[in-house]
């Protein structure tokens, strides 16, 4: 076994555990498992985005939620956006709310995606520069002028919770 492995949870239809394998592996097979979201406001409602690494392995360069990854084998959803909150964004919060629960599907890339929201962060995030390479807080209509004129330069978890309108529903 390689160095380094990060185990997650495949999971059925149901998202009922299945076994553990390497996330490298179930990302190959386009295997069904967990990831969370979380998204941060600042004061006035504006959304924090962040503009991946161009050394990121998938969507380099592109301008992506405020915060995603995977839950590991074990793990509760809520522990696993606290440790991605931190780590990404070196952020320690209780302050998480959990408001939806999105179903794997092909347009989620197979994940069962917890959406979480952290409101009122009254301080820019300290990013972490291996993930991101910068980050904003967007209002809602210039996000919606980005996503118009600039879709390409978006990650497709970012235009997914948009075109369902969640990212500004519970703000």
């Amino acid at each position: 076994m390689k160095k380094n492995t990060v185990q997650i949870e495949v999971v059925d239809q149901n998202n009922r555990p299945l076994t553990s394998m390497d996330i490298n592996e179930v990302h190959r097979q386009s295997l069904r498992h967990r990831s969370v979201i979380i998204l941060v406001y600042d004061n006035e409602g504006k959304l924090f985005l962040q503009k991946r690494s161009p050394q990121h392995k998938l969507y380099a360069g592109r301008w992506d939620v405020s915060v995603s990854g995977h839950v590991y084998t074990g793990e509760s959803t809520e522990k696993a956006a606290l440790r991605e909150l931190e780590s990404k964004l070196r952020i320690r919060s209780a302050g998480l709310k959990l408001i939806e629960d999105i179903e794997a599907s092909s347009e989620t890339g197979y994940e069962f995606i917890s959406l979480f929201v952290l409101d009122k962060l009254n301080t820019n995030p300290d990013l972490v520069t291996e993930e991101a390479d910068s980050g904003y807080f967007y209002s809602e209509s210039e996000l919606d002028w980005l996503i118009r004129e600039y879709r390409e330069l978006l990650a497709p978890s970012l235009v997914f919770l948009n075109d369902r309108e969640l990212l500004f529903k519970f703000k």
